[in-house]
């Protein structure tokens, strides 16, 4: 049997002079469960005992002992152990909130309702130029294609034990670590997941990024400005099923932390020297133009690029366009009412001689153990291959 902790919002390490009943409403999640925790949450009742909670755990968290002896004593009556669960989901929520992502730069955001195959559905066709339409004529049918991308969220999660004798000694700090932990290790996994959706253990997916989908940055050169210029015309010679061209006005620059500094220095330079012909520009025969990449390209450096890929990984780099785009290069999507990381305690399964049953923090009846789980479900798929172009980097051209 488990104890659902309700999810609300948090900034994990918020001063506890800092806390308001406003706090209580900030970040709610969705649908029915935000509702009535909001409608809890509107309590005076509640906002008065939960601050109180609140001030009580956060000198335990300092190191007050007579403040951990309050704490035990509290968790044994029936409201506190409800408030201080509210705690840990908003440490949780707050830690997740604050770490840092790359994915949702270049990939759209989805929902879906169940665990069930979910289906991406585009209509191609009718954005050609018109026709001219003679006298008397009739005007010409278009022809509409339709395109599908599929994919499941599944579930991810894994469970911390606790003993009762670390919530003693600890003075509960690994009670105030859990939350943090679980929180970047979601976001870490989302991170991870968008990654694997396009690149795999020998570079850039071979699928997506193809000479067929004519996505290849030509020759595979290193990065540089001369490189990255190759990469907008590709990307800008791409055209819609009726011809037409694509217009993308934003970009992202996805590189490997071994690339940071190159891509920076690439994007912040405030100048570009370049040959009247274009090209890296030799002699007396060049131009000096501002940074044009400034306003079209953010910088977006993934630390999973080395570790998914073993060949490329500290090389290759992509130009995605911008997931505000009507068709995104890649979804990564999440089960309703769950797209944050939900934690949750194993409810004790003791009886206490005097009555009533034990408090969380006492464990189980054979061990005494504390036992937290974390769920996050969510998935994905790669969509339009023309909303992306990669460069493998390991040639010396354009270099």
């Amino acid at each position: 049997m488990t104890t659902t902790l309700k999810v609300l919002p948090d900034e994990g390490t918020r001063p506890a002079q800092k806390a308001s009943p406003s706090w209580l409403n900030e970040g709610a999640g969705a649908g029915i469960r935000a509702l009535r925790n909001k409608r809890r949450s509107l309590d005076p009742h509640y906002q008065r005992d939960f601050l109180e909670a609140v001030r009580l755990y956060e000198r335990v968290c300092s190191g007050d002992s007579y403040a951990a002896l309050q704490f035990r004593e509290a968790m044994s009556t029936s409201d506190f152990p409800l408030l201080f669960g509210d705690i840990i989901d908003r440490q949780l929520l707050g830690a997740y909130q604050d770490w840092p992502a790359t994915w949702s730069s270049y990939a759209r955001r989805g929902t879906v309702r169940d665990f069930r195959l979910v289906s991406r559905f585009t209509v191609d066709g009718g954005a050609a130029t018109l026709d001219e339409v003679k006298e008397h004529s009739e005007y010409p049918e278009a022809a509409l294609t339709e395109g599908r991308y599929q994919y499941r969220v599944t579930k991810r999660g894994r469970t911390i034990p606790l003993s009762w004798e670390t919530l003693i000694n600890d003075d509960l700090d690994a009670f105030r670590e859990i939350p943090t932990t679980l929180g970047r290790a979601g976001k870490m996994t989302e991170d991870k997941v968008a990654t694997q959706l396009y690149v795999d253990p020998t570079g850039p997916d071979a699928t997506f990024f193809s000479a067929g989908n004519a996505n290849i940055v030509t020759g595979n050169p290193p990065l540089s400005i001369s490189a990255v210029q190759t990469a907008f015309t590709v990307l800008a010679s791409q055209t819609d099923t009726d011809g037409n061209p694509i217009f993308i006005e934003a970009v992202r620059l996805v590189v490997p932390p071994a690339l940071e500094v190159v891509a920076n220095n690439i994007i912040n330079a405030t100048e570009i020297f370049a040959a009247t012909g274009g090209g890296a520009g030799t002699g007396n025969d060049q131009l000096r133009v501002a940074n044009w990449m400034r306003n079209r390209v953010t910088p977006v450096v993934n630390p999973w690029l080395p570790i998914i890929d073993l060949v490329t990984g500290n090389t290759a780099w992509y130009l995605f366009a911008s997931a505000a785009t009507g068709r995104p290069a890649l979804e990564v999507g999440f089960l309703r009412g769950n797209d944050t990381p939900q934690v949750f305690v194993k409810a004790p399964d003791q009886l206490r001689i005097g009555g009533g049953m034990a408090p969380v923090e006492d464990g189980d009846f054979e061990t005494d153990a504390i036992r937290y789980k974390v769920r996050h479900v969510l998935g994905g798929t790669l969509m339009d291959p023309k909303m992306a172009v990669a460069s493998s980097g390991d040639s010396d051209a354009g270099s």
